[in-house]
């Protein structure tokens, strides 16, 4: 549907239009000449300078390679910490969103035995493509290695601040590749409810946040694969922004997930970024820029029902057809039949013409069942996943765990005021 087709929107050249892209360059000049005012200021007073590289996730098959990551003043502090209460998590989710990028600063990414420059975009991303042509010019002195991940290097252009940086490998004969939502995907964000998806990203940090039941244990299967080679690819796609990527990386390890490249969004003012990004198209484009990178791959599509996921995947099936093996979107009120039960099943009817087998599951369990079926997974790790999500289901909800932790504080200061008050020998 094009942006004049949608209930509510101004066809092009009416003054509301107009108006709206008048605004929408107003803040982006206006966000950039601060950001140049700021650099200015950085520069006389000598701060701003490239003092971390964040190295993000890559891949790489064997026509060539994509590395991205971004330059910044300061390495992010703070990290999810045992002790942590929501005051601590405030402060580094506000470290987060404050942290300061370095434009225009040159670097050198190598990988393979080749090196490429790169150069830090105005809000400190940098993106590096190292061609096939480069890579088989040095294949016979530094072949591609069988483990599923590489390491390349990404360092300032005079050799420091070298990082290494993980490259996820791809290879035409894993047969299928997963991409999978983040949020409600394989995480508790509840961002069906604005006020709990807020003190979710606020007031938690990796290790308080609750994984979906099961989800550890599922994406390893279909990393697995019933072929038990364990080279199927897990790409993550999320419309959180890339502040939070820190924190989803540590929640992944902290879980025994799976490890995958993260395609988050960008909140800044650019013209395709905060302003003009409406909804969640952008996981489609991640989505159709993966499958058709990688030819020779089907796909696995999961995501959720409290987000536009289903529609978004249909769009996929629609264009790929048989390209995409399955997709399974998690109902986020799997003890309801609500709104957006019947949302999800309405697409479910429009894939049913694609011969894409389309899911509405109530948790891992019924997707480990349903893909073992196809032939993804081994159903022999079926005992593992319904163990996990058993385990998972009991474990305290964030706002119970919050519960007991508010009680036993109290309990915790009533005791101490009882020992202040006894009477001293």
């Amino acid at each position: 549907m094009h942006r004049s087709d949608r209930p509510g929107s101004s066809p092009p050249g009416s003054w509301p239009a107009v108006l709206r892209e008048r605004l929408e360059h107003f803040v982006i000049d206006a966000d950039d000449q601060l950001d140049a005012a700021w650099r200015r200021l950085d520069a006389r007073l000598g701060r701003g300078q490239p003092r971390h590289l964040a190295a993000y996730r890559g891949y790489a098959d064997e026509r060539g390679a994509e590395l991205f990551g971004r330059v910044m003043a300061e390495k992010p502090q703070g990290g999810p910490q045992e002790g942590d209460d929501w005051w601590d998590n405030l402060l580094d989710t506000y470290r987060r969103f404050e942290s300061d990028e370095v434009p225009g600063i040159a670097l050198k990414v190598r990988f393979r035995g080749t090196e490429v420059d790169a150069v830090s975009d105005h809000e400190g991303y940098y993106t590096a493509v190292i061609s096939p042509a480069v890579i088989s010019s040095v294949a016979s002195t530094a072949p591609a290695s069988d483990a599923l991940w590489e390491n390349a290097t990404v360092s300032l252009a005079d050799g420091t601040l070298a990082t290494p940086q993980p490259v996820l490998q791809v290879r035409a004969d894993a047969g299928f590749g997963i991409i999978s939502d983040i949020d409600d995907t394989i995480l508790h964000s509840s961002v069906t409810d604005w006020k709990t998806a807020a003190q979710l990203t606020f007031l938690h940090n990796a290790r308080t946040r609750k994984p979906l039941e099961g989800a550890a244990k599922l994406y390893q299967a279909l990393q697995e694969g019933a072929d038990h080679s364990g080279r199927h690819p897990i790409f993550y796609v999320s419309s959180s922004p890339w502040n939070l990527y820190d924190l989803l990386e540590d929640f992944i390890e902290l879980n025994a997930i799976p490890f995958g490249p993260i395609f988050l969004r960008d909140l800044g003012t650019d013209t395709g970024k905060f302003i003009k990004t409406e909804g969640h198209g952008h996981k489609l484009q991640r989505a159709r820029t993966l499958i058709q990178r990688f030819p020779a791959l089907r796909w696995v599509l999961l995501g959720d029902s409290g987000q536009a996921d289903a529609e978004l995947y249909a769009e996929a099936a629609r264009e790929f057809g048989d390209r995409i093996a399955a997709i399974y979107i998690r109902d986020v009120d799997p003890g309801a039949d609500s709104p957006l039960d019947l949302k999800v099943d309405g697409f479910i009817e429009r894939v049913a013409g694609t011969a894409v087998p389309m899911l509405r599951s109530r948790d891992s369990l019924a997707i480990a069942e349903h893909a073992a079926g196809l032939g993804l997974i081994d159903p022999a790790r079926i005992p593992q996943i319904t163990a996990e999500v058993q385990r998972d289901r009991v474990r305290p909800t964030l706002g119970e765990a919050a519960a007991d932790e508010a009680k036993s504080q109290v309990q915790e200061q009533v005791g101490a005021a009882a020992d202040a008050a006894k009477p001293r020998r």
